[in-house]
């Protein structure tokens, strides 16, 4: 019971900080306004993402039906992934939790506004990296995290055979 406390705020936290960071940006800038944080590396930048990462499939007519489907199915096996894991595996238990919060952030967005508000701009020099948000990052830190905790497990079950 106690991990699902964990994974409920960790869910919770992530997706509040994402909705109202997005709400901000979405009342206080103009669409493309840009905010320099570090001169070279950073800015508030307040775009609108139809597509997915890189803004894959933007154009696609059936891209909204298909992000909000594939961002549900996400959140349900993340759930019945999250429910199988074993009690000590924590790290495990906070990665899935990020992903969730982040999945469910970004599908809010779809589903209010058939769109994501993206407004993290990293880049150096002329190069931009694509402009993201909290869930993205939270999906991302989660993902990495998730990567270590396999190869963690890994090496646990190696010891375990030797």
């Amino acid at each position: 019971m106690r991990r699902w406390a964990i994974f409920g705020s960790i869910a919770i936290v992530g997706l509040i900080v994402d909705q109202i960071t997005k709400l901000y940006i979405d009342r206080s800038m103009q669409m493309f306004q840009s905010i320099p944080v570090i001169d070279g590396l950073f800015n508030i930048t307040y775009v609108r993402n139809k597509g997915a990462a890189f803004s894959f499939l933007s154009h696609a007519s059936w891209r909204l039906p298909f992000f909000i489907a594939i961002s549900a199915i996400a959140a349900v096996v993340i759930v019945i992934a999250f429910n199988r894991l074993r009690n000590d595996q924590q790290l495990a238990q906070v990665s899935l939790a990020m992903i969730f919060s982040g999945a469910v952030g970004n599908l809010i967005d779809r589903v209010r506004l058939g769109e994501v508000i993206d407004f993290l701009d990293v880049y150096w020099k002329a190069h931009h990296w694509p402009a993201f948000n909290v869930a993205d990052s939270l999906i991302c830190v989660g993902v990495a995290l998730l990567a270590l905790d396999m190869l963690r497990e890994e090496q646990r079950q190696k010891r375990i055979k030797s």
